[in-house]
């Protein structure tokens, strides 16, 4: 697989604009290890393997237990491995993400209004559909994962 189009090259000014919302998310206040877990299951949902790449390997820079990031997918079969603050995140993710699936019904959003604030909860949606927005673009234009480049130029995996 090589990439399509370098977005980034092509649009600097719109991916830049994106940045500016990503630098929003870092200092609004939501801790930064659930967002990074959140970005991870919306990556998942949408099949995007640059992100996973680039996720998994933040998460794992943050010493989460590889076990922990495994389950991700699997949370709500997990038991007690995530918090209820990241089991509502990772609920309220998935039916945002899905939303055309979804609409995001009633019982969805006063399940997360339970466990957020409404800054939280506004904040977390606007990281949402940042990622979503960074996944279309990396699976659109065929951006490779970092391992997937590290293998070719080395012939290993880290």
């Amino acid at each position: 697989m090589s990439q399509r189009i370098n977005y980034e090259k092509i649009s600097p000014e719109g991916v830049k604009s994106l940045g500016s919302i990503y630098a929003y998310i870092e200092q609004c206040g939501l801790d930064k290890t659930l967002m990074e877990l959140v970005y991870l299951r919306v990556s998942q949902i949408n099949g995007c393997a640059y992100c996973l790449d680039l996720h998994m390997r933040a998460l794992l820079r943050k010493n989460l237990s590889p076990v922990k990031l495994s389950l991700v997918g699997l949370w709500g079969e997990a038991g007690p491995i995530f918090s209820e603050r990241e089991k509502a995140a990772f609920a309220w993710a998935e039916t945002v993400t899905r939303i055309s699936e979804t609409h995001v019904p009633d019982e969805a959003f006063q399940a997360a209004s339970a466990v957020f604030t409404e800054k939280e909860l506004v904040d977390m949606t606007l990281a949402i559909g940042l990622m979503n927005a960074y996944n279309r673009l990396a699976i659109s234009f065929r951006r490779v994962p970092q391992e997937a480049v590290l293998t070719e130029s080395c012939g290993t995996t880290i």
